[in-house]
């Protein structure tokens, strides 16, 4: 199998990351968290639209959209 020299290099420096964590994720996803915005893209907080909006009213009202296909068409 051919080894993508980028693959190789991402895997590594994902590799080395991890371990500068000692592989834990609560460690590896606060520093994550931490490195958002920092350089001055706008990052989107989806938790007030989630507690909002609890998961099944949005199943339903996927469910009850009209179908565009069941529509009647006119000659």
């Amino acid at each position: 199998m051919f080894d993508d020299p980028v693959v190789l290099e991402t895997r590594k420096h994902r590799e080395e990351y991890a371990a500068s964590f000692g592989y834990d994720l609560d460690r590896i996803v606060a520093d994550l968290q931490s490195r958002q915005g920092r350089d001055g893209r706008v990052v989107v907080d989806r938790t007030a639209v989630e507690k909002s909006e609890p998961s099944d009213a949005r199943e339903t009202s996927a469910q009850s959209a009209p179908n565009s296909d069941s529509a009647p068409r006119s000659p």
